[in-house]
């Protein structure tokens, strides 16, 4: 690692850091994310300790790694044990070789510890984001005694709203009492007489993290316990933990929902070939799908010889099966997101868009046969003699395009849940694409059963 000793003539890092001392941490992380990483790098040399780590605690510092790898090892290491430990651990996941291993063999063997078994859990699980500074106690504690150790250890710990109280012998979670109850209880009496009778909402360190999501949503908590297969308390994830993760969430599905590779850095810092690197490879893929319906046209090439009309009216029947599609897939991913349904219930929802897609394929489909014959009748386009047969082959084009588009779009995601692909892979493109070519196939066929002997 090396130090930052290079700057623009402009640019005054002491200067910067003095103007930030007494900041939130939120805002000191804003501050460093307006400059370049040396830059960055260079003004967290001069800052105390203590503003440097307000600043690395946040989440929000898009180099984090960068700036850390830039910095003097002692100073990394110093910032790294005075930071939390959950906080430490997801720096230490983004970090790359060699600075990874010198700054881990440089922290405390208490830290490295923690780490090290913070990082063994997979990302996505609950234990890749609980925290091990958390209030423990023995159940043959006083109130009082409690109340003592919360003052003594408060500034070490992540919250102090919920102390979790553990078997003196077994170590293992007895119950979850929060701060408010212990403020109002008998200080002389035991520490299980503040607690509620019953059991404490807990979480398993390997599953997931909407797990977490969900029982926090749930049970309106503060923090959840996660025990591990002794019943022993591993860590805790709190809310702000779940909320992070929230949001790298949901930006990750935004961005594959559009049919983009999710991004790792905020759109105007993300660099040009990066850009074109994430986006090409969805936009390739799509194109290679789009070109079924090219061949589909293909085969219906003489169908479109001896009925031009026809094609006035491709764009109106694909766009509607793809945003019928669209429309049921963002539903069902959200129902999947938040375990409204589950995979159990894919006929249940199967059963409910089957007549939805009717219904709305039949709303559709009378605006479009509305549309024709008003342009007819106005005078506006003349669709040949046959126009209420090309009305009705419209119509009944659209009801049944957006019933599959409809369905389709609904089974998508529970169809890649069961593959193990997260159900956000069912992008609106994707699923557009694919309702494009089966689109193109019911629109001709329809067309080829009402107007042959006629316009076919």
């Amino acid at each position: 690692m090396q130090n930052v000793i290079d700057h623009d003539a402009t640019f005054d890092a002491g200067s910067v850091a003095a103007s930030l001392i007494g900041a939130r941490g939120a805002d000191i992380a804003d501050a460093l994310d307006s400059y370049d990483a040396d830059e960055a790098a260079a003004i967290v040399e001069r800052l105390p300790l203590d503003e440097a780590v307000k600043a690395f605690d946040q989440p929000g510092i898009d180099d984090a790694e960068e700036i850390i790898a830039l910095l003097p090892r002692e100073l990394a290491v110093r910032l790294f044990d005075a930071m939390s430990a959950d906080r430490t651990a997801d720096l230490f996941r983004s970090l790359t070789e060699p600075a990874r291993s010198e700054l881990l063999a440089g922290v405390t063997p208490d830290l490295r510890t923690i780490v090290e078994r913070l990082l063994g859990y997979p990302e996505a699980s609950a234990g890749s984001i609980m925290t091990t500074e958390f209030v423990a106690v023995p159940a043959d504690w006083t109130i009082a005694q409690v109340l003592h150790h919360i003052r003594m250890v408060e500034r070490t710990r992540e919250t102090v709203y919920s102390v979790y109280v553990t078997d003196p012998a077994k170590h293992t979670l007895v119950q979850a009492v929060t701060l408010r109850r212990l403020i109002s209880g008998d200080p002389h009496a035991n520490v299980l007489t503040a607690a509620p009778e019953r059991k404490p909402v807990t979480i398993g360190p390997n599953d997931r993290r909407e797990e977490a999501m969900r029982l926090i949503s749930k049970y309106d908590l503060l923090a959840i316990p996660v025990i591990d297969a002794h019943g022993h308390l591993a860590g805790i994830v709190t809310v702000d933990d779940v909320i992070d993760a929230m949001i790298e969430r949901q930006t990750t599905e935004v961005h594959r929902f559009g049919g983009v590779e999710a991004f790792d850095e905020d759109y105007l810092r993300i660099g040009f070939w990066a850009m074109i690197r994430k986006r090409a490879g969805w936009l390739c893929a799509l194109f290679l799908s789009e070109m079924l319906t090219a061949s589909a046209m293909q085969g219906f090439e003489g169908e479109l010889e001896k009925a031009i009309v026809l094609t006035l009216f491709i764009p109106l029947i694909m766009s509607s099966g793809g945003n019928s599609g669209s429309q049921a897939t963002s539903l069902v991913i959200r129902a999947l997101a938040l375990h409204e349904v589950s995979l159990r219930d894919w006929w249940r929802v199967a059963l409910r868009e089957l007549p939805t897609g009717l219904t709305l394929g039949a709303i559709l489909g009378v605006i479009g046969i509305v549309r024709i014959t008003l342009w007819q009748w106005l005078g506006l386009y003349d669709y040949g003699q046959h126009w209420s047969l090309v009305a009705v082959t419209v119509g009944a084009a659209l009801v049944g395009i957006v019933t599959f588009g409809s369905f389709v779009g609904s089974m998508l995601p529970f169809g890649l849940r069961r593959l193990g692909f997260d159900p956000a892979s069912a992008s609106a493109p994707f699923v557009a694409t694919l309702v494009d070519v089966t689109g193109l196939v019911i629109y001709f066929g329809v067309a080829a059963v009402i107007l042959h002997g006629t316009l076919l």
